[in-house]
This record gives C-alpha cells, structure tokens and sequence, in this order.
C-alpha cells in the first residue's frame, strides 16, 4: 500500500488506495481476532430477564480480565468506581456494537484478493474506527510504548510483529491525513 488519495469531487469524491492480498490478508485477520474478543466479553455476560422484557441491554459492571480486551473497552470514569461499574453496565454493549459494526464494514469493504479501496468519508470515519482498535489491541499484546526502538533485536519474540503494527500505523495515518484534506 502506498497511501490514500483523494478522487473525485463533492457527493463523488472518495478516498482511494490499492492493498496487496497479502495486506489485505494481515487486516482481515486481525479484524476477525478483534471481533473474536468482543464475542467472548459478550458471550461471558449473563441474560437478563428485564433486558428480555424492556428491549434494555445492559453489561458486566466489571472490568475485563483481560488486558487487550480491557484496553479495547476502558473504563468510562475512573473517579468513582460504582459510577465506572453502573456506566460500563449501561454503555459497553452500545460500544461492542459500534465496534463489531466497524469491522464488519471494513470487512465488507476489504478486497478479498487484495485491489482497490473506495471509500466514502463517512466509510473512512468506519475504517478510522477500526483501525484504531485493531492497533490498540495489537499495540497491547506487543506491548508497545513511546519509548520503544523501531527496530526490536531479533531475539525478543515481539520483533516478528512488530512490522504489523508499523504498518497499520501508516495506513491508519495515511487515512487520516487524507480525510483531513477533505473536511
């Protein structure tokens, strides 16, 4: 991938970029472990009768145990924890729909053989979205922080992926800088 450009004007105008298979590959399976996670907090939270007979979801009051899981759905205030718990319950179904919905968008719109991209801005404001939480749970598993080198020493277990997230950086801020240019 080199990059996105803009194509088109007004109601035509589209962000365009062409993905290799393999890319596209990389970023499909990546999107599918995502939703995987957000399957399983889903799946763990119990029924609810009043949820049943109101329309009225609610979550798990609590925290994921797990890291990448927790880093993909933070806690919503950290200045009272009953308040945390009541709005996590209230709020993090909405958010694992948003973000099952996001991916299922750039899945959709994801060459399966690698190709060409178009995406609308509001498409773009979707891919953006899941970008972001594909390389937050990346970033999380590989540990990754400011102060990391670039280049990892072959014998750390992090240097065979680490090339994955670089390059999710640079199609999330080559989507960005391109969206930016169309507001």
């Amino acid at each position: 991938m080199n990059g996105w450009k803009k194509s088109g004007r007004g109601r035509n105008l589209r962000l365009v970029a062409t993905m290799e298979a393999q890319e596209t590959a990389v970023l499909r399976g990546l999107l599918m472990e995502v939703r995987q996670l957000l399957d399983s907090r889903t799946d763990d939270n119990p029924a609810d009768e009043l949820a049943v007979l109101t329309g009225i979801r609610t979550g798990p009051s609590t925290r994921p145990d797990d890291r990448v899981l927790a880093r993909l759905l933070p806690d919503f205030t950290t200045e009272d924890a009953d308040l945390a718990a009541g709005l996590r319950s209230l709020h993090e179904p909405e958010l694992i729909v948003a973000k099952q919905a996001a991916a299922a968008h750039v899945l959709s719109t994801l060459p399966e053989e690698g190709g060409r991209i178009e995406l609308t801005p509001d498409s773009a404001d979707t891919w953006l979205a899941a970008l972001n939480d594909v390389r937050l749970a990346l970033g999380t598993a590989l540990d990754v922080s400011e102060d990391m080198p670039d280049d990892l020493p072959p014998d750390d277990p992090r240097a065979a992926h680490i090339g994955v997230y670089q390059w999710l950086t640079f199609v999330q801020d080559a989507l960005v800088q391109s969206r930016m240019q169309v507001r």
